[in-house]
C-alpha cells in the first residue's frame, strides 16, 4: 500500500513537471544563454522592463533610428512593444525578482501537469502519464520553453482553459460548473490578451462544442454559456483597450506600423508577396509547418505522426479527447490566413495545441499495443501470448524512438539553436569586465551592417537609457555626432563588433576587417 502511494500517477505527474522545470532551464542556460535571440523576443523583453518600471511605454528618444529595438515602434512620440500585454506583463514580474530566466521553465513544468491532468480526464492516469512524458522529451516543447518568447504562457492558458471548459460544458459530474465556466471565460480572455490570434484558433472546437451544447442544453446550461461569452468577450476587448491606449486607435494593430503588411487576411496588403496573401501560399506554409512538426514534435525523424491515426480512432468514441484533439488543426486552419509560417523554433504558431499531439498519441500507443484507453478498469482475464507480444513491441518500438530524440535528435536539433542569429552572451563581455566597466557611463556607437550584431548587446542597457552603458547603431557620421551630443555627460566610443575589446574614441575610417 506504501509502495503504491508512493509511486502514485499524481506523484509522478509532479516529478515529471519537476524534470520540466529542470530541463527547460538547461536550455534556458545552455542553448539560448538566458539572452533574446529572435526580434520577438527583444520586443518581449523590452516590454517587460517597462512594465518593471511601472510604465506601460516610455517617450521616444530623439533619435529613434538610432536606438532601434526590434519589434518596438515608435507612434506618436511613445515607443511600445507591437505585441499585446499579456506575456511581457507576467515576464515583468521575473524582471522584477532578477528571475526573468525562470519564468518560462517554471511554466514548463506547470503545462507537463496539466498535460497528465487532462490526460487523466479523457483517458486515464497511464496515459496521462504518458502524455506528460512525450511533453517533457519533445524537442519542440523544450525549445519554446527555453526561450523568452511568449508560448510557454500559451499552452499553459490554452491547457487550463481546456480543463476548465471540460468540467464547466463536458462533464456530468462537475461538483462546481458555475466556478469552472467564469474560470474558462478568463482564462480565454488572458489568452487573448496573449496571443489574440491563437486565442481563436484555441476557442473554435470549444466554441463549437459550445453551440452544440446551446442547442442541445437546458436553460441552466445556456445561462452558463452566454455568461461565459460575456466575460471572455469582456476580457478580450481588453485588447482594443490596449490598442487604444498606445495607438489612440483600437483598431490600429501596433503590428502595421511596424510593417504595413503584417496583417490576418488575404488578398493585396496582406503579406510579403506581389498580389498579396494567397490560398496557395497558406496552403505552402502549412505544409512547411506540420512537415516541420513531424520531426520537432517528438524528435522521432518525422515518424512523430506515427501513432496519431490510432489515436483518432480512439477518439471516434471519445468526444472529449476529440475535443481536446481539435486544438492543433483548428490553429493550422486559423494561421492559414497568417502570411508567414513557422519552423525555425518548430511549427510554433501551433504550439498552443501541444497537447492535442500528445493525448491523441497516448491514445495510439494503448491502441497499439492493446491497453485500454479510457477509464474503464479492464476485465481481469489472462493476457493472451499474442497480445502480450504486441505490447512487447510497442513498447520497444516506443523505447527506441525516445531514445533516438533524448540521445540523437534533440541535442542536435538545441545545438543548432545556439548562438541563433549569430547572437551570444560573448558578445556582452567586454562590457561586463572589470576594465570595459571603468569605460561607463558610457554611449557606444555600433557599427554593423545587420541588426544582429547591434541587438547582441541591446540587453545589457535599459529602456530608459540610463544604464552604464546605452547602444546606438551606426546611421551615419553626422547622426551619431548628433546622437552624442545629445548625451553630454557620457564617454563617447566607436564599437565594431568584429574586433571585440577594441573601443575607438573616433570612428574609423574604414572598418578594421574589411579586406583591401
Amino acid at each position: 500500500m506504501k509502495i503504491r502511494s508512493i509511486f502514485s500517477p499524481d506523484r509522478l505527474a509532479i516529478l515529471l513537471s519537476l524534470a520540466a522545470v529542470v530541463a527547460a532551464y538547461g536550455v534556458t542556460r545552455r542553448t539560448f544563454e538566458g539572452i533574446p535571440h529572435l526580434e520577438d523576443e527583444f520586443a518581449y523583453t523590452w516590454q517587460a522592463k517597462v512594465f518593471a518600471l511601472g510604465k506601460a511605454y516610455l517617450p521616444s528618444p530623439e533619435y529613434p533610428k538610432s536606438f532601434l529595438v526590434p519589434f518596438v515602434v515608435d507612434y506618436q512620440g511613445k515607443r511600445f512593444s507591437k505585441y499585446s500585454p499579456g506575456w511581457s506583463l507576467l515576464l515583468s514580474l521575473g524582471v522584477l525578482l532578477g528571475l526573468r530566466s525562470w519564468v518560462n521553465p517554471l511554466l514548463a513544468g506547470l503545462g507537463v501537469w496539466l498535460t497528465y491532468q487532462m490526460g487523466k480526464k479523457v483517458l486515464n492516469p497511464t496515459l496521462g502519464l504518458v502524455a506528460a512524458g512525450l511533453t517533457l522529451t519533445s524537442p519542440f516543447f523544450l525549445m519554446n520553453s527555453g526561450s523568452l518568447l511568449n508560448h510557454p504562457l500559451g499552452l499553459v492558458l490554452s491547457a487550463a482553459f481546456a480543463i476548465a471548459w471540460l468540467d464547466a460544458f463536458a462533464s456530468a459530474s462537475s461538483k462546481h460548473p458555475w466556478r469552472s465556466t467564469l474560470l474558462a471565460a478568463v482564462l480565454i480572455g488572458c489568452l487573448s490578451l496573449t496571443r489574440p490570434w491563437t486565442a481563436v484558433g484555441v476557442a473554435l472546437p470549444f466554441g463549437l462544442h459550445g453551440l452544440w451544447v446551446f442547442w442541445r442544453g437546458v436553460k441552466p446550461v445556456r445561462w452558463r454559456l452566454l455568461t461565459f461569452a460575456l466575460l471572455a468577450g469582456a476580457i478580450s476587448a481588453l485588447f482594443f483597450a490596449w490598442q487604444y491606449w498606445m495607438t489612440g486607435n483600437p483598431l490600429l494593430n501596433p503590428y502595421t506600423l511596424w510593417w504595413p503588411f503584417d496583417k490576418i487576411g488575404f488578398g493585396p496588403g496582406y503579406g510579403v508577396i506581389e498580389g498579396g496573401h494567397t490560398l496557395e501560399q497558406a496552403y505552402f506554409n502549412t505544409v512547411q509547418s506540420l512537415g516541420a512538426g513531424w520531426s520537432d514534435i517528438f524528435g522521432w525523424i518525422s515518424l512523430s505522426w506515427l501513432f496519431l491515426p490510432l489515436g483518432l480512432w480512439a477518439a471516434r468514441r471519445n468526444a472529449r479527447l476529440l475535443l481536446f484533439g481539435g486544438v492543433y488543426p483548428a490553429l493550422a486552419l486559423v494561421y492559414m490566413a497568417y502570411y508567414i509560417g513557422a519552423r525555425l523554433y518548430g511549427p510554433r504558431y501551433y504550439y498552443e495545441g501541444l497537447y492535442s499531439m500528445t493525448l491523441l498519441t497516448a491514445a495510439g500507443i494503448a491502441i497499439a499495443g492493446g491497453w485500454p484507453p479510457g477509464n474503464k478498469p479492464p476485465a481481469v482475464l489472462p493476457i493472451p501470448r499474442p497480445v502480450k507480444l504486441r505490447r512487447l513491441l510497442v513498447t520497444a518500438v516506443l523505447t527506441a524512438l525516445v531514445g533516438i530524440n533524448v540521445f540523437v535528435y534533440a541535442p542536435l536539433r538545441l545545438e543548432r539553436m545556439h548562438d541563433l542569429y549569430g547572437i551570444s552572451a560573448e558578445d556582452q563581455e567586454p562590457f561586463l569586465t572589470a576594465k570595459g566597466q571603468e569605460l561607463a557611463p558610457a554611449l557606444i556607437i555600433v557599427h554593423s551592417d545587420r541588426w544582429m550584431e547591434y541587438g547582441a548587446l541591446l540587453d545589457l542597457e535599459n529602456p530608459s537609457l540610463t544604464s552604464p552603458f546605452i547602444f546606438a547603431w551606426d546611421i551615419s557620421e553626422a547622426r551619431d555626432a548628433q546622437v552624442a551630443a545629445s548625451f553630454p555627460d557620457r564617454k563617447v566610443f566607436h564599437y565594431y563588433p568584429e574586433t571585440p575589446w577594441l573601443f575607438y574614441t573616433a570612428p574609423l575610417p574604414e572598418p578594421p576587417f574589411q579586406k583591401p
